[in-house]
């Protein structure tokens, strides 16, 4: 029988505020983060601000996918909630193991306790929109064969985000980087706009000057995404930038002002230890 009370998974590189997450019923499973001086749980216990502190002072945390045991519990929780299934929406599986944690782990699980398992193909704005969409997806009463059948996966191949870098540094020590080359750029302010690969890796598309150019050329490019749809999510998101998220969010919405929703938020700290700080989002999600 399909599930009829429905919970949304994800995991802290989908960028939720806690209220945000709060409001969406959406649960999150924290990726774990190495420093010099112990482990951390992703927005528990450690967040992008630690990141930047510790990157500056020259430190280069790693990162590692949630261990097993905060996967279980987040799903015992769900299932002591009430709720008869899951749908489950991952950081890209080019960058993590985390996908295929969580899907091992519904495997296990069987049919007793029906886990739906996505490869969002992307991170931060990108799998974001895609859980809040399905929240309010679910909210309207649509059903689970629906949702999984057709609906995640139109809602992850219609999500399109972009993001500014300072800096290509932290990516390439990071081995984060699959098709960029990192350029002697920083005398002269060139600051590359990434996105994700259709494999899930990341990959420059763009290089601008200064930052101002950065912020017309995210506009610019999540216009080119949306095209001629008329229907559409957007959001922003910034890593140590919140004001010049503001002004995006004017230049955005400006530009795309027949928008379903704008969501915005913080990137999280796992993403951070890649890309550094400095850094600006935009994405648009095509819903017709």
């Amino acid at each position: 029988m399909a599930p009829q009370k429905i919970a949304l998974l994800t995991d802290s590189c989908a960028d939720l505020s806690p209220r945000l997450a709060a409001e969406n019923h959406i649960y999150i499973v924290p990726l774990r983060i190495l420093c010099a001086d112990g482990e951390y749980s992703d927005g528990v216990d450690i967040h992008s601000a630690d990141i930047y502190r510790r990157l500056k002072a020259g430190e280069l945390p790693q990162t590692s996918l949630p261990s097993a045991e905060s996967a279980g519990a987040v799903l015992k929780e769900i299932r002591d909630e009430g709720y008869d299934g899951v749908i489950a929406v991952m950081l890209s599986s080019g960058l993590s193991g985390t996908y295929n944690l969580i899907r091992l782990i519904a495997e296990e699980s069987g049919d007793a306790f029906p886990i739906r398992v996505f490869d969002s193909v992307s991170g931060s704005l990108g799998q974001g929109l895609t859980v809040l969409q399905l929240a309010e997806d679910i909210r309207k009463g649509m059903d689970w064969e629906t949702l999984v059948g057709r609906r995640a996966p139109q809602l992850i191949a219609n999500t399109f985000p972009f993001f500014s870098v300072d800096t290509l540094e932290y990516l390439m020590k990071g081995g984060r980087i699959g098709k960029v080359t990192a350029t002697a750029g920083t005398l002269l302010q060139i600051k590359p706009i990434i996105t994700f690969a259709p494999d899930g890796q990341l990959q420059s598309i763009a290089k601008v000057r200064g930052r101002n150019q950065v912020m017309d050329k995210l506009v610019s490019m999540t216009v080119d995404r949306c095209g001629g749809h008329r229907t559409y999510n957007l959001a922003i998101a910034n890593g140590g930038a919140p004001a010049e998220m503001e002004t995006l969010r004017q230049k955005l919405t400006a530009a795309l002002p027949d928008y379903n929703h704008i969501w915005d938020g913080e990137i999280d700290g796992t993403l951070s230890v890649y890309i550094g700080d400095g850094v600006l989002g935009a994405a648009v999600q095509v819903l017709d």
